[in-house]
């Protein structure tokens, strides 16, 4: 056995390998490790980001609720708001209307008046033509004469 080449092929080739195991093994072992930490490194990574994610839906997640709070008293304002202008147009179309009811009212007032002074400006002016009309026809020229003359020395004085 000492003699035979394959028996010192398989001592040197088990040496060999027992010598580099040593250099081989820290070095794949080192690889390992660095490669660990970085997946590690990279775990922390993912979980910090995690982290901050759901930091941030939380915080969009209020401020959602908060501008659902917003909308709600904008809405909730301009409802009241919008009622308020309808109260406060109902109350002007009243006044308006009323003001308008009464101007109309005051005119047909003053059309009653000038139409009651025209009808007794024109039953003045009828009596006025009637009665001369029939002093008129009532005197004759003579007497018509002397009541002028009368009137004329009334209207100068004594």
């Amino acid at each position: 056995m000492l003699h035979d080449p394959t028996f010192w092929v398989l001592i040197s080739f088990l040496v060999f390998i027992a010598l580099a195991v040593k250099p081989i093994r820290k070095t794949v072992f080192s690889a390992l490790d660095q490669r660990a930490a970085r997946i590690k490194t990279q775990i922390e990574e993912a979980h910090d980001l995690r982290e901050a994610a759901q930091r941030l839906l939380a915080e969009y997640q209020q401020k959602q609720r908060q501008a659902m709070q917003d909308i709600q008293q904008i809405l909730a304002h301009a409802r009241e708001e919008a009622a308020r202008q309808r109260v406060q147009g109902e109350k002007a179309l009243e006044a308006s209307l009323q003001r308008r009811e009464r101007q109309a009212i005051d005119r047909i007032a003053q059309a009653e008046a000038q139409a009651l002074n025209e009808v007794r400006q024109a039953a003045a002016d009828t009596a006025i033509a009637a009665t001369r009309l029939l002093l008129e026809s009532a005197l004759d020229s003579a007497k018509r004469g002397a009541m002028i003359d009368t009137d004329c020395a009334i209207a100068t004085g004594p």
